[in-house]
């Protein structure tokens, strides 16, 4: 056998050794940036020897009970009030183990260029559940809009409204039907990820937006009992790269924001 044949049987040797220890993981996460930063990571953490493998969910609740259960390893897809508003809730031995990015909110209408233009009584759909709906709700105080109860926290409800000028009618939707309901309302606050799907420039369209500040920066989760395991670190640290970073800020142009 020649030289170049020995030299290329343990090139193929070696690549099929290192496919075969690589650890395979399934992260669930929502479509859209979530998935695309994801993509970028995968080749970053395969050079460490972990094979990410991408499970999508259309909402906000079954990955977390995908993740309890053990159908996957991992989430990418949510931020800390709400991660633990679900364990509240369900009882999830679910833990954040990195930040990843941060998408501010914002609301966009279809009837009406400004905020101004929204009329008194005009109906405006929030996100269902408790986290979104509230985080809406804090965006709305912080511009002025409505007032709130004090000591309301992350998680207020339209029932903590205690000044609503404009007398405005607030519709909870489900935060991935939200763009659905852009014909039907005179304003909707929709997650960014949701906007791009629906065509959406999240900078450029909203009639009112969040400052990226505060605890609404996302995170990777995963079951408490696996969070010390060194699959976690490679994870978190092959999306912490300047590599990562990059594709953020160049994809996404200020849509989405690194975070860490």
């Amino acid at each position: 056998m020649s030289f170049r044949s020995v030299l290329i049987l343990s090139t193929v040797l070696a690549a099929w050794s290192a496919a075969a220890s690589a650890e395979a993981i399934k992260i669930g996460v929502t479509p859209g940036p979530h998935a695309q930063i994801l993509e970028a990571v995968k080749p970053i953490a395969a050079k460490s020897g972990l094979d990410i493998q991408l499970v999508e969910f259309s909402d906000y609740v079954v990955p977390n009970a995908a993740l309890d259960a053990g159908d996957i390893q991992a989430n990418s897809f949510q931020n800390q009030p709400y991660l633990d508003n679900q364990k509240a809730d369900r009882g999830y031995k679910i833990e954040a183990v990195g930040l990843t990015v941060n998408f501010p909110i914002g609301v966009y209408s279809k009837k009406h260029k400004n905020w101004a233009d929204i009329p008194d009584g005009g109906k405006v759909s929030i996100p269902n559940d408790p986290t979104n709906g509230g985080r809406v709700l804090l965006l709305l105080r912080d511009k002025g809009v409505i007032k709130l109860k004090d000591g309301v926290g992350f998680k207020p409800t339209v029932l903590d409204i205690t000044d609503n000028p404009k007398k405005l009618k607030f519709i909870e939707v489900d935060a991935a039907q939200a763009p659905r309901a852009l014909d039907d309302v005179d304003a909707a606050a929709i997650n960014t990820n949701y906007t791009t799907q629906a065509g959406l420039d999240p900078v450029k369209d909203p009639i009112l937006r969040e400052d990226p500040k505060g605890p609404y920066v996302n995170l990777i989760a995963v079951r408490a009992a696996d969070k010390d395991k060194p699959w976690v670190k490679i994870l978190v640290d092959s999306y912490h790269t300047p590599e990562v970073k990059e594709f953020v800020l160049t994809k996404f142009k200020g849509a989405v924001l690194p975070s860490w």
